[in-house]
């Protein structure tokens, strides 16, 4: 999955507009001809690392980035008519109408599969979740299949359930597991015994383990095996000759000496050990072993609910499934329209369009603590984060926080000192900073929005602190509306039924909007202000800006041409 996105977003999407819907394995499904050359048939080299990435590797003279050899080859046009035909009861079930059927289950799969952890019909979450111990937890999830019935065709929705690695550092899964507290019960040296070692083994094979880089990055690597001794007891030839035991190589040639150096290393696809230590286990990862039999009930108690609490499930389901705000499903003809009610958009239980992800992000107050207390802070965080995840945005939810800080002073020289706090922390900068303002803290949002938007090149929020303080949760996803755009994503696209033309891949449209706002009354000399906006992209969610000064109070805009050809 994550090298066809690579291959549709970075290596060709002039080819792959509007993108395209994959099932994991060889099909491949577009709703139009993709331009693959006059035989219908392109490879493409693709490669996971970004460019900054790339680029970082390169002038650490690391090698180059894997590349992967995909070929596409048009084999088979779908005629939706046929589809249409069988439901009407005009024609009988051919091997059209089940790839037409096939093509579809792909396409409303294939936005959640990008972003939940999937096992054929079903994804998961972990909006529901369950310890069972011994290293496992289980997830609720989702079932989905479209059904065709008399005269239409119907999206079968259920739940399902998914027993799950328990994330956090690969010795707490491990002693969780033995159902031990102390790390040095993991060191065969202090009696671990090997048979103990192998089940230990059996269990964790082929999970994805996040481990530390010398320039403070993470890479994933796949478990092989478990080594047979500890740290302090392997050795590995090195390249001027000689031989180095892996504890000694990590106290004196990486300065970070193990803090538990006799504990088991795991042996990772390309011979190398890993001390236990240092691996992570990340979230959402399915164990596709048996379950425990002494952990059978624990399972059926959790999948098993009752009709109504069952049907209460499903329904939650349903704004994660998020049908009308997939690009997959529209660009298919299938819609969901979500209606404004009341006049206004009310964003509660809707998914963003393409939401973004927030792993850092620092907290800074201008309001005096007694205002905005460390309590407050704590509950509006949680609160806003709360808010991220319905709308689909992944926040960090323990942010750094900064407290009490003087709106009079140097607001440059704090948000650059908040800023490194979270370098410190992680290695790398803030997504984004949120910043509390007092009531008239006018100045204070002039100046952090410059310095947070200009100087450091980060998003900023602010939220006045009498409006965040209790705020109810319409508050905080209308807030996520103005984050989530900040950072790139996109909160609402057009139907494409309803906008035939926007959405046409060979006749691009773009979308422009333009005002002109007068002085106040009695303001005598001042100039009108004019401005144009632009999309920019297919979705017509993207936006560049001009703005101008004009005569006063004149309603026609005098530079109309010039700011077009800025705009586009």
């Amino acid at each position: 999955m994550d090298i066809i996105k690579a291959c549709q977003e970075r290596c060709a999407p002039d080819v792959f507009t509007p993108p395209g819907s994959y099932d994991g394995r060889k099909n491949f499904f577009a709703a139009r001809r993709l331009p693959l050359g006059p035989e219908d048939t392109r490879e493409f080299d693709v490669t996971l690392e970004t460019e900054e990435d790339a680029a970082r590797n390169r002038s650490q003279g690391g090698k180059g980035p894997k590349i992967y050899k995909v070929k596409f080859k048009l084999v088979a046009n779908i005629n939706p008519e046929v589809l249409q035909r069988f439901i009407q009861g005009q024609q009988s079930q051919d091997n059209m109408v089940l790839t037409a059927i096939t093509a579809l289950n792909v396409v409303i799969r294939m936005a959640p599969s990008m972003r939940y952890p999937f096992n054929v019909r079903s994804f998961y979450t972990d909006q529901e979740k369950k310890d069972i111990g011994s290293g496992l937890e289980l997830w609720r999830g989702y079932f989905q299949s479209i059904r065709p019935a008399f005269g239409r065709m119907l999206i079968n929705v259920d739940i399902s359930t998914a027993t799950m690695y328990k994330p956090g550092p690969l010795i707490g899964l491990a002693l969780d597991f033995f159902g031990r507290s102390n790390p040095n019960d993991l060191a065969p040296a202090r009696g671990l015994p090997d048979r103990e070692r192998l089940r230990l083994q059996r269990f964790i094979t082929g999970i994805r383990v996040l481990t530390p880089t010398p320039d403070g990055r993470q890479i994933t690597r796949i478990i092989k095996k478990l080594s047979p001794a500890g740290a302090g007891a392997l050795s590995f030839k090195l390249k001027e000759g000689g031989s180095m035991t892996v504890a000694d190589y990590f106290k004196n040639v990486i300065r970070s000496p193990l803090k538990y150096p006799e504990v088991l290393c795991v042996e990772i696809g390309t011979g190398a050990l890993i001390p236990f230590e240092l691996c992570t286990v990340p979230p959402g990862q399915i164990m596709r072993k048996q379950v425990p039999p002494e952990k059978t009930k624990s399972v059926l108690d959790f999948a098993t609910k009752q009709p109504a609490d069952r049907l209460a499930s499903i329904t939650a389901g349903l704004n994660v499934l998020a049908y009308g705000q997939s690009e997959y499903v529209r660009n298919f003809g299938i819609s969901l329209t979500i209606v404004p009610a009341n006049g206004q958009w009310n964003m509660r239980e809707k998914c963003f369009f393409k939401p973004v992800e927030i792993p850092r992000w620092v907290l800074v107050s201008y309001e005096t603590t007694r205002r905005f207390s460390q309590q407050a802070a704590t509950q509006m965080m949680q609160a806003l984060c709360e808010s991220a995840r319905e709308v689909g945005i992944k926040m960090q939810p323990t942010p750094i926080v900064v407290l009490g800080e003087n709106g009079q002073g140097n607001i440059s020289a704090q948000l650059k000192a908040a800023g490194k706090l979270v370098v410190d922390k992680y290695g790398k900068g803030p997504s984004l900073l949120v910043i509390i303002l007092p009531e008239g803290g006018n100045e204070t949002y002039t100046a952090s929005k410059h310095f947070g938007d200009i100087v450091m090149g980060v998003a900023t929020q602010c939220l006045k602190s009498s409006k965040c303080v209790h705020a109810k949760p319409q508050y905080f996803a209308n807030v996520c509306l103005k984050i989530n755009v900040k950072l790139g994503g996109i909160n609402t696209v057009p139907d494409a039924n309803s906008v035939r033309t926007l959405s046409d891949p060979q006749n691009p449209t773009i979308v422009m909007g333009a005002d002109v706002i007068h002085p106040a009354p009695g303001s005598d000399g001042r100039p009108s202000f004019t401005a144009l906006v632009a999309s920019v992209d297919s979705d017509n969610a993207k936006y560049v800006a001009d703005c101008a000064v004009q005569t006063s109070r004149q309603e026609i805009i005098e530079d109309l041409e010039t700011m077009a050809k800025v705009c586009c």
